[in-house]
């Protein structure tokens, strides 16, 4: 898990970068008017400057890395903070970055809340952070005083709508496996699933079924079951658990000399239910049942704009409809987690999940200043007789026509 979390999706979206930053960097041309016919009109990539990248405890090093690849190649300097909980990869981090990049250029800061706070007094061209979204106010509220842009990577509660046929062995699998990764500290995982009672009961059987083949019948004991980061994030997730008016149906168990929680599936939760009231970032899975697809979709409206949304089902008319009918950052059917590995794809949240995105070609584009250009010559200077006092209707009239936009396209510009 770590390598493909951690390393190869940082590879992956460097090599994507290296080859074809050339291309991104060209200037992208767009259409003109009569008025403009003879001049050179396109958008330019600039560096924004010196930027600040704040990741988080979860996946340390991808969400530090894959940020500093987009402002690498869109030509900035950057100031890294990574995450004080993650100590043995904020160390390495740190004893890395200043080894292979100029430290002129970059530079890595450790450190806790205070030294994050007393960072942010400073002024940066742009702010990156990936985090909790209580955080992410008080970077809002720092990053105004200078007027300084900012991207926030967050969270939410990401819903699994689970309805109509579905061939329940491999749904199991693959929800299973989206949810327990990394002991389920994902930030795009599956926080809990809605769907019918006949679908619950037909499902968990299977759900057992691959836990006992991914972990074995005894999981603790598996070395490939994570653990959860600190005693503090242990305590949090236990005592969610407790408070549940849930029942248990799979795991359960827990050892905090270890910050070993099971693999733990929860039934009949209600929606007050303390499971539900925040982000669990753990190893649970609350079950909430409804009556019918527009319940389940009404139910995810009804709450934030999730990071992350997925569809399982055999028919393509459902997953369409909960589609088209819901907003969230990202969206996958009939698997979990795995759209965020698409370095194509943006990653980025919505309303309270995030603002900004990147990955690939759009980390390039989120640190890069898009400036408009008009290259003109002296040519037509008659024609531009039309534009100058004193004014008339007639003049008014020709330069109306002049700088009519085209019909074609958005600005008649090539897009990416």
């Amino acid at each position: 898990e770590a390598v493909l979390s951690e390393i190869e999706i940082v590879v992956n979206d460097l090599c994507l970068t290296i080859s074809n930053l050339q291309t991104w960097m060209q200037p992208t041309y767009v259409g003109t008017n009569l008025a403009t016919k003879l001049d050179d009109c396109f958008v330019r990539r600039e560096p924004l400057g010196v930027v600040l990248i704040i990741g988080a405890w979860n996946y340390p090093l991808q969400l530090i890395m894959l940020p500093l690849i987009g402002a690498i190649a869109a030509g900035n300097c950057a100031i890294l903070k990574p995450s004080e909980i993650s100590r043995a990869t904020e160390k390495l981090l740190a004893e890395l970055i200043p080894k292979y990049l100029s430290q002129e250029c970059y530079a890595v800061i450790c450190g806790g809340a205070e030294e994050t706070k007393t960072l942010l007094e400073n002024r940066f061209d742009h702010i990156f952070y990936t985090g909790s979204q209580s955080v992410a106010r008080c970077i809002l509220q720092a990053a105004a005083v200078h007027l300084t842009p900012v991207t926030l990577e967050l969270g939410g509660k990401c819903p699994c709508l689970i309805y109509g046929r579905l061939d329940m062995k491999a749904a199991a699998k693959r929800l299973v496996w989206a949810k327990f990764f990394n002991a389920g500290q994902s930030c795009v995982a599956p926080d809990y699933v809605l769907c019918t009672a006949e679908t619950r009961d037909a499902l968990l059987p299977f759900m057992k079924e691959a836990l006992e083949s991914f972990y074995g019948s005894e999981p603790q004991q598996s070395q490939d079951m994570g653990r959860i980061v600190t005693d503090r994030h242990w305590d949090r997730l236990v005592e969610l658990l407790k408070k549940s008016e849930g029942k248990i149906v799979i795991g359960g168990e827990s050892d905090k000399k270890t910050k070993y929680i099971a693999p733990t599936v929860v039934v009949d939760v209600k929606e007050s239910d303390a499971l539900m009231q925040e982000e669990i970032f753990g190893p649970i899975l609350p079950f909430l049942t409804i009556k019918s697809l527009d319940e389940g979709i009404n139910f995810t409206n009804e709450r934030e704009k999730p990071l992350a949304l997925y569809a399982f089902s055999d028919e393509s008319q459902v997953v369409t409809t909960v589609l088209e009918r819901t907003s969230s950052g990202g969206f996958c059917s009939n698997d979990g987690i795995v759209h965020m590995s698409l370095s194509g794809l943006p990653f980025g949240g919505v309303g309270a999940s995030g603002m900004g995105n990147y990955h690939g070609r759009w980390g390039f584009e989120t640190f890069s200043h898009k400036r408009g250009c008009m290259m003109r010559s002296w040519l037509l200077e008659r024609v531009n007789v039309l534009r100058y006092p004193p004014y008339n209707e007639s003049n008014l009239s020709w330069l109306r026509w002049a700088t009519t936009a085209k019909k074609k396209g958005w600005a008649g510009c090539s897009v990416m």
